[in-house]
């Protein structure tokens, strides 16, 4: 944010608070995706003992590494932006 230490505008702290949201909602649906794309058959199919273990085993893991993946790098690309690209501009466009 642009307050070094300081106390955060109303602006700054509600633009985090919409960012933190979008990152939650975007990782729950994209780890819902996964976990229904590889888990989804074991559920949907008779299939062996074996390869049903493995699909939901692999499904209860990727779909939360990918949701904690998805949120850090969503705050962390939104932390990066607020910075300007060049020291002492104000915009890149300057």
């Amino acid at each position: 944010m642009t307050s070094h230490g300081g106390r955060r505008t109303q602006a700054e702290r509600d633009a985090i608070t919409v960012e933190i949201g979008y990152a939650l909602c975007t990782a729950a649906f994209a780890a819902a995706v996964v976990f229904g794309a590889v888990a989804g058959p074991a559920l949907l199919f008779d299939l062996p003992d074996t390869p049903e273990r493995l699909l939901l085993r692999a499904g209860l893991v990727l779909a939360p590494v990918l949701f904690a993946a998805r949120v850090v790098s969503v705050l962390v690309r939104f932390q990066k932006a607020d910075q300007p690209s060049q020291p002492g501009r104000t915009s890149p466009d300057s």
